[in-house]
């Protein structure tokens, strides 16, 4: 489970822009079980605060934080970024915590450091960190999709609804969290309305992804639901 959350410079203001991507790379829920779901996430600087189209096709969110890194935080944060997409977990923390020193109130080093510490057995860790994130950032739906996953490993499936309901509420054309409350809605909560309504929204707006639509297929059927 992987959410890398990179970052530009800000506007001389001081503001850091964070770009909520929508998409879901490849090798993440292909059929529902329990899965590692992966994230990408991008940042550009932009004054954009809804749903933002890029010329690829792909669409976003704009978080707009103020952001406190110097020239040295910034260069380890990126370099903790390379460190986590290598897997190299201890070492990414040691530069994310040093950078969480220097800028506690933004809040990518913290979702960033929370992911390493779950790949590494540390828990408690991690949600430690992503309540900090979400008291930067309340409803931040990068820092809810990692806790719900969190939540629901730790067998806390009502607190991962929580987590994810609201986050929708403020977000709520962020796929990958709707993708994930289906799943725990059907796998978890023996609620299939509930993962009937979160699989016809994602499937909505991702068409193209095949296994969902099996998912939609299979709940209408269990629930008499007419196509």
């Amino acid at each position: 489970m992987q959410v890398l959350i990179q970052h530009q410079s800000g506007r001389p203001n001081g503001f850091l822009a964070l770009v909520l991507m929508l998409t879901v790379l490849a090798g993440c829920a292909t059929a529902p079980k329990p899965i590692k779901d992966a994230v990408e996430e991008k940042a550009a600087v932009t004054e954009e605060t809804s749903v933002t189209h890029f010329d690829d096709g792909r669409q976003g969110f704009v978080i707009r934080e103020m952001s406190s890194m110097d020239g040295e935080a910034r260069s380890d944060f990126a370099a903790a970024v390379v460190l986590l997409k290598e897997e190299k977990y201890d070492p990414a923390i040691e530069l994310l915590e040093k950078v969480i020193a220097a800028a506690p109130g933004v809040s990518a080093p913290y979702i960033n450091a929370a992911l390493a510490y779950g790949e590494t057995g540390k828990p408690e860790k991690a949600e430690g960190h992503l309540k900090t994130a979400l008291s930067l950032v309340p409803g931040h739906p990068a820092a809810s999709n990692v806790y719900g996953l969190l939540l629901r490993k730790g067998g806390r499936f009502a607190e991962a609804r929580e987590i994810y309901e609201t986050a929708l509420k403020v977000f709520p054309e962020y796929l990958p969290a709707r993708k994930n409350l289906g799943i725990l809605c059907d796998l978890y909560l023996d609620d299939p309305s509930c993962a009937l309504e979160q699989y016809e929204i994602y499937s909505q707006a991702k068409p193209e992804e095949e296994q969902v639509s099996i998912w939609v297929a299979d709940l209408r059927l269990r629930l008499g639901v007419q196509q």
